[in-house]
């Protein structure tokens, strides 16, 4: 039997194949935060070009997609991860029930409300999970760029649902919430940005705009800056390792023979 001269003979991944694992680790895996990301991008996107009569339902089931991956990811409580599994199923159905009779119909509107609520707890599950991790590492690091991201959605489609319940535009002369501008807006507000061209004409809108800038920033400055600081790449650690196989401890003293 013949061996490829890129297949190792210790059964370890050949050159060719190291990069494709380590992608189906990190982003295809159905337990790694890096499907979560690639979700959380997908549904962005989808928010945000999809326009049309079947584009709420479309993107309510992406969204409940993600939430539920956020939560199978964050190893939630059974309860907790069984309603998202019956909300995903009701959200396909009433999905596909909004393809064919419009946009308009209570269903959708209750499930979205709903998806708000799970949005709202999936970045609280995932920093619970990475929380209580024995190692700083990408898992980690993933984890914390999809609750900041999520915290984000949330905000946004809650920005959304008020503006679809309350009587008065909520960006006032700017007109009503679309998910595009809300997920804009939200996004700024976050991060601290603010061009404003967008701002809340009333309450509850302005209080939880309030109430997110300061959530991003003492999250950004806790929780991620915490990570950054502690994250330390398996690369870094080898040659770290290396070094202090060649020329000794890290006080300079020299091998043990």
């Amino acid at each position: 039997m013949s061996i490829t001269p890129d297949a190792p003979r210790d059964g370890t991944p050949s050159a060719a194949e190291r990069p494709r694992s380590w992608f189906v680790r990190h982003f295809v895996a159905a337990d790694s935060y890096g499907l979560v990301f690639l979700l959380i991008v997908v549904s962005y996107v989808l928010a945000v070009s999809v326009h049309g009569s079947e584009a709420p339902s479309v993107v309510l089931f992406v969204q409940i997609a993600t939430v539920w991956f956020s939560l199978r990811t964050s190893r939630a409580s059974r309860t907790l991860l069984g309603v998202a599994s019956a909300l995903l199923v009701v959200a396909a159905v009433v999905a596909i029930i909004g393809l064919f009779t419009g946009t308009s119909t209570w269903p959708l509107k209750a499930v979205f409300i709903m998806s708000c609520l799970l949005y709202t707890i999936a970045p609280i599950s995932i920093v619970r999970h990475i929380a209580f991790r024995e190692a700083v590492d990408q898992e980690t690091m993933l984890g914390a760029i999809c609750a900041y991201l999520l915290i984000g959605m949330a905000y946004a489609f809650v920005y959304l649902a008020i503006g679809s319940l309350q009587g008065a535009p909520f960006f006032g002369k700017n007109g009503d919430a679309a998910a595009s501008q809300t997920l804009f807006f939200s996004f700024t507000t976050l991060s601290t940005t603010g061009y404003g061209n967008l701002v809340p004409a009333g309450q509850p809108g302005q209080s939880l705009a309030v109430s997110e800038m300061i959530l991003g920033q003492l999250f950004l400055i806790t929780a991620v800056g915490k990570i950054v600081t502690a994250w330390r790449p398996k690369a870094w650690s080898r040659a770290s390792d290396g070094g202090r196989d060649a020329h000794g401890d890290a006080d300079g003293a020299p091998p043990q023979s």
